[in-house]
């Protein structure tokens, strides 16, 4: 049907005068009518990612690999108590923690770098809209930001200080100005294209795959009028960006960091199966989104151009990547997120135009996605309980509580062992005390390069070197052999708990029971 200004083609645009005519008023009436809908509709979408990000933020303390990366934002600030527990140079570069560093300046409380990794996530959220805007229209960047704000995978991950949330910000933003080469073919967006990348590589060394979807993408669309010496001054920018990384520990004294870091991670152990990826990633994404996104692909089939060949890209170099990499961490596919919600949204609101099922279609899809996604969401965010978790999921219940009794009870000095690596950061971090962790292998090859193993436990008891030990039950379920080993040095060296932290479980009848996660024992030799 004709819109309301095809309806005015009648009437002359403007009369012998010069004023403006009816149409073209008419015309910057509808426009903006349908500027200020977005804005609302886009504010009213931005808002609702904020509460699902900002949401009881401080309910739970950080995980280790939060207060590792909170760790080093507080060595920069220069907060002396962390210092000799958290290096600056430690794995991955610099740029988030050097971001957070500077709200460290003020407060170095948890909420604070929660606030600032979930303002990254507010902010990818309407990326994802300036992006399927670019690419498709304004109601596919609307749908695409609805489902974004939403998502549970998105969520949990931008409320926790990681590095992933802040990567996914600047890769969304590559996607973006890369978009905007493929409509303009203008170099100018390209090089922007490869500032951004430079960004994202800052952010996480592992997002140089964004670097092979760029290429796949370049490479697949035979159509877009692309120099060599454009792409290769694109690629410069990312990279003489990305120097600063391995630059800067060389030029601070500390070359080796990195080097030993890149080792471990070539040689690590698997840590889960090669279906983890297929049957954790859909479901925090949101099966809805999922199924949509691939039945666009079908449906649609007739329709792609190159917008179709830059998301496809983006999203499974990634995954067949991290699916082949021995090493396979929850939040790692975070930046597959934004383009995934995006082929999404088109599907939303495309297909119905294709099979003649008119608006309602495309509102009722929408609701039926986003509402059940938005309901996973807010059931992620909530506080949680148990003893058992998936790394990368959200805050370690008793961690903050059983460290700050640490800092609080303990004498200054005091040294402990703990199961793992993950609680000696948490300990650390909140307790001030030197923890190590027995599960760290003595083999360089097989550990953490910033980890210290513990090579004769018993001696270091004998000794009076180490005073507590920490049992926790997260570490417990991953590695019950360090755990029984842990228990043993309680029993040998008459251990005494004195601090227990516990959480509510729900038992196989239904009734929530208190168990004990944390325990700390005092050991003499």
């Amino acid at each position: 049907m004709p819109s309301k200004v095809d309806d005015l083609s009648s009437v002359e645009q403007t009369d012998w005068t010069g004023h403006v005519s009816w149409r073209d008023r008419a015309a910057s009436a509808v426009i903006l009518r349908h500027e200020v809908v977005t804005t609302a509709t886009l504010a009213g979408v931005a808002t609702l990612a904020a509460v699902l990000r900002l949401w009881r933020l401080d309910a739970v303390g950080y995980n280790s690999d939060e207060v590792v990366y909170a760790g080093q934002a507080a060595a920069i600030t220069g907060v002396d108590d962390l210092a000799p527990y958290f290096p600056v140079f430690r794995a991955h570069p610099l740029l988030f923690q050097a971001v957070l560093s500077l709200f460290y300046r003020f407060d170095t409380a948890d909420v604070v770098g929660r606030a600032v990794s979930a303002g990254f996530g507010v902010a990818t959220v309407l990326l994802v809209f300036l992006l399927g805007r670019s690419l498709y229209d304004r109601r596919v960047g609307l749908v695409a930001a609805l489902l974004m704000a939403v998502m549970p995978y998105h969520v949990v991950v931008s409320r926790q200080v990681l590095l992933d949330g802040p990567t996914t910000f600047f890769s969304t933003l590559t996607i973006y100005l890369l978009g905007r080469f493929g409509m303009s073919q203008r170099p100018v967006w390209l090089y922007a294209a490869g500032g951004a990348m430079g960004l994202t590589l800052l952010s996480k060394e592992t997002s140089v795959l964004l670097i092979g979807s760029a290429y796949a993408f370049l490479a697949l669309t035979g159509d877009l009028r692309l120099r060599l010496r454009d792409g290769i001054a694109s690629l410069g920018i990312a990279v003489g960006m990305f120097a600063i990384y391995p630059l800067t520990p060389v030029l601070a004294g500390a070359p080796k960091t990195g080097n030993a870091y890149l080792v471990w991670q070539l040689f690590r152990r698997p840590n889960h199966g090669w279906s983890f990826y297929f049957t954790e990633v859909p479901v925090a994404i949101g099966i809805g989104v999922v199924a949509v996104a691939l039945l666009g692909v079908w449906v649609l089939r007739s329709r792609r151009t190159w917008r179709e060949t830059l998301l496809y890209s983006t999203i499974v170099v990634p995954i067949v990547f991290f699916e082949l990499w021995p090493v396979k961490g929850f939040q790692y596919l975070l930046p597959i997120a934004p383009p995934l919600a995006v082929l999404a949204a088109r599907t939303i609101v495309q297909a119905p135009a294709v099979r003649g099922w008119g608006t309602k279609t495309a509102v009722v899809l929408t609701t039926l996605v986003a509402v059940p996604t938005a309901l996973a969401s807010w059931d992620a965010i909530q506080p949680p309980q148990g003893s058992t978790f998936l790394a990368g999921t959200g805050g370690v219940p008793g961690g903050r509580e059983a460290g700050r009794w640490i800092a609080r009870n303990t004498p200054g000095g005091s040294q402990m062992i703990t199961i793992g690596p993950s609680m000696a950061n948490i300990v650390e971090y909140y307790g001030l005390r030197q923890a190590n962790g027995l599960a760290v292998s003595p083999n360089p090859l097989h550990r953490n390069p910033a980890y210290d193993p513990v090579p004769n436990p018993d001696l270091e008891v004998r000794s009076n070197n180490v005073q507590y030990l920490v049992w926790d039950a997260y570490s417990a379920g991953r590695s019950p052999f360090f755990e029984r080993k842990l228990l043993s040095y309680v029993d040998r060296y008459n251990g005494r708990a004195v601090h227990t932290e516990t959480t509510s479980v729900r038992t196989s009848d239904g009734q929530l029971a208190t168990e004990p996660v944390i325990v700390v024992y005092q050991v003499h030799p």
